[in-house]
């Protein structure tokens, strides 16, 4: 494909030669010749004179270079979309696999494919043009809506709804059950039915090895297009709203509710039964006790804003040094009264 064609399909200004032929897509650091490359991050930059690359996607103000240039406004988005130009993901052969095992009373759409070793509950509904992977579990009751695709060993469990064009990677869990207990006069522990579901809406995906607790009663909500990484725990009741991105290892104990536009780095804990604002980022590693008022950057454990955290973390080397010299101000500050005293003493 030519670069001038592909500048074209991409909304791109193209400077230099658009007659350079493409035939794929690579890191500037790895691309070879007949490659297309990206570079925002100046952390990469020096890697431009070394480059093999045949051309190079950049933002609106990056300077000449001796490779054909496209740019654009959004240059990692449109690197994401070039990738789609050259490999499109695998796409199932609609059907039923022999080692499948379908409920007689499933009803299946069109074009939907049940790879092997996979299982469709009684009573499910499976929409038109899904993707069921093999050695998947989809149990009695489930709903999932046209054009989902679920990798192979997801589990979703009885009652759970999935929305429509949702990607479930390998081995995540929808609905299994809430981590719910009532103490007994003997101490031990009553189990807590969890008679509540997962309602997952469109255009979700959710990484491999998540899950999604079902609520005890009611619903635990994902809202449309969030984004949710691997190995994430969603508690029982949680409410996330629309468009978060929650990254690897975040856990959030039951009944919290995220507004939209939320971003959780990776490892962020929440403790449950709190409200996080939206637009609010936490950073990596942030423990969250309390609710979070909307728009705020957060970091720590407890979780304080981001700018007095990153304040905090520059003096912690320090303060060793800081205590010894406040142990000498404090030595200093008893002798003067010392002194003052017998000064004092000696006027009388």
């Amino acid at each position: 494909m030519k670069l001038s064609d592909i500048a074209a399909r991409l909304n791109c200004d193209l400077s230099g030669d658009g007659s350079v032929e493409i035939f794929g897509v690579a890191g500037i650091e790895n691309a070879r010749e007949g490659e297309l490359s990206f570079l925002v991050n100046p952390k990469y930059f020096p890697q431009l004179k070394h480059t093999r690359a045949s051309g190079l996607i950049v933002g609106t103000d990056f300077g000449p270079a001796h490779i054909p240039l496209l740019r654009h406004r959004n240059p990692y988005l449109v690197f994401a979309k070039a990738i789609e130009l050259f490999k499109q993901p695998r796409k199932q052969l609609p059907g039923i696999h022999p080692t499948a095992v379908v409920f007689p009373d499933a009803k299946l759409g069109r074009d939907v494919a049940v790879g092997a070793f996979s299982t469709i509950g009684a009573r499910a509904s499976i929409g038109n043009g899904v993707q069921v992977a093999s050695h998947c579990v989809v149990e009695d009751d489930v709903t999932i809506d046209e054009q989902t695709i679920l990798h192979p060993g997801c589990i979703i469990r009885e009652r759970v709804r999935v929305g429509k064009q949702c990607i479930i990677q390998s081995n995540a869990v929808l609905g299994s059950d809430g981590f719910g207990y009532a103490k007994q006069d003997d101490g031990s522990w009553y189990r807590i039915v969890q008679a509540g579901t997962v309602v997952i809406e469109d255009e979700v995906e959710i990484g491999a090895g998540t899950m999604i607790d079902r609520a005890a009663v009611g619903e635990t909500r994902i809202g449309q297009r969030t984004k949710i990484d691997n190995l994430v725990h969603i508690g029982h009741g949680c409410q996330i709203g629309r468009d978060c991105l929650i990254c690897a290892q975040v856990g959030l104990a039951g009944s919290t509710r995220l507004g939209d536009n939320v971003i959780l780095a990776g490892q962020v804990g929440a403790a449950g039964h709190l409200t996080i604002g939206s637009g609010v980022i936490a950073v990596a590693q942030t423990g969250i006790p309390s609710s979070v008022e909307p728009g705020k950057v957060i970091s720590g454990s407890p979780a304080i804003d981001q700018k007095t955290w990153l304040k905090s973390s520059a003096i912690h080397a320090r303060l060793p040094e800081l205590n010894k010299h406040i142990r000498d101000l404090d030595k200093r500050i008893r002798d003067l009264e010392i002194i003052f005293k017998v000064i004092h003493e000696s006027r009388e």
